[in-house]
């Protein structure tokens, strides 16, 4: 997506500026707004989404703190790149082996991501992952599923506000991506992962760090069960 063509916002039910970080940040996140992409001027950015420009300056100065935008007076305003170690980390090959040991890695990382969330999350994290809750509905097919789950775990490790988290999140999700595909394979795995991600959501939105801990750790394990019992 190029910048010029970032949409208005369609949620308007909080805040505005909330919503606005809310919406940007998901643009990073997933990368439609990919490190290095220069977003319009204020003036023509606030009349592209509808906003006002002190609603756009508070949702910018939320994004600049979190590390995601870097504002230069004279230089407009820049997603940043990543950093030497994160490319390193991207560079990573993959193979079987790898998908095993992320699958690992991601029993052991995940619930520390969803409890740091719980503690970290701004309100703008918590309404991207409900509007992602919202849009899972009940007759999806399982591809759409699927995206929606990753965009669900993405926007949970950027919740947790560590940037070689979510590089790491990142990476599992690659590595384990033909068992992901599994998971969401029955209307009854994908109603499961939508009940997970909710009880998670609601630990999150509680700031209670160890009931978000604890339902990462089931949604991991009943994931885990359903691809058994494919």
């Amino acid at each position: 997506m190029s910048p010029a063509e970032i949409p208005p916002m369609l949620h308007r039910s909080q805040n505005i500026s909330v919503s606005l970080a809310a919406h940007l940040e998901r643009l990073i996140a997933t990368g439609a707004l990919p490190p290095g992409s220069r977003l319009p001027a204020e003036r023509d950015l606030a009349r592209t989404m509808s906003v006002s420009r002190a609603s756009l300056r508070e949702a910018m100065h939320e994004l600049e703190t979190k590390n995601l935008i870097e504002r230069r007076p004279g230089r407009g305003t820049t997603v940043l790149e990543r950093s030497a170690a994160v490319e390193e980390l991207l560079g990573l090959s993959g193979g079987a082996s790898v998908r095993d040991n992320a699958a690992e890695l991601r029993l052991v990382v995940e619930p520390s991501v969803a409890a740091l969330a719980a503690t970290r999350a701004t309100a703008s994290n918590l309404l991207q992952l409900q509007e992602v809750l919202d849009r899972t509905t009940p007759d999806l097919r399982a591809t759409r599923s699927l995206e929606l789950d990753i965009e669900f775990h993405l926007l949970l490790a950027h919740a947790a506000r560590n940037p070689l988290l979510t590089t790491l999140h990142t990476l599992m999700t690659e590595w384990t991506m033909e068992v992901r595909r599994l998971s969401h394979s029955t209307a009854r795995s994908r109603r499961h992962s939508a009940q997970g991600h909710a009880e998670i959501l609601r630990a999150v939105r509680a700031q209670d760090a160890g009931a978000a801990r604890e339902a990462m750790e089931r949604h991991l394990d009943d994931v885990r069960g359903l691809i058994e019992g494919c």
